[in-house]
């Protein structure tokens, strides 16, 4: 790529030098200053940030936690429930004298 020097683009060079040259000290400082109260209100605005993040991750595995945890204790109810029908089958199934079934009081298989 071929770079030629043009007008416009020596006017943005002589118009920053311009700038640099003309700033002061004392504007420098002020602008450092402004960058350090710039940098400083942007580390505080983070750590707020940082903090909301924080609570709702919080919240949000409370939340998380609680569906779990009543999610589970449905899984229990469900195969409890299925456990008593089984066993209930199964005994009536033992008592009717159908082979392969299991009497859940004796343990005892029809044969």
């Amino acid at each position: 790529m071929n770079i030629r020097p043009s007008l416009p683009m020596f006017a943005a060079v002589a118009a920053l030098s311009l700038g640099v040259v003309a700033c002061t000290p004392a504007e420098q400082q002020e602008a450092e200053t402004s960058a350090a109260v710039a940098a400083d209100e942007a580390a505080d605005a983070a750590a707020v940030a940082g903090n909301a993040i924080e609570r709702g991750a919080a919240e949000a595995g409370e939340v998380i936690e609680g569906g779990a945890a009543k999610a589970a204790r449905a899984v229990e109810e469900a195969s409890a429930d299925a456990a008593r029908e089984l066993e209930e089958n199964q005994a009536e199934a033992a008592a009717q004298g159908r082979p392969g079934a299991t009497d859940p009081a004796t343990g005892e298989r029809v044969e």
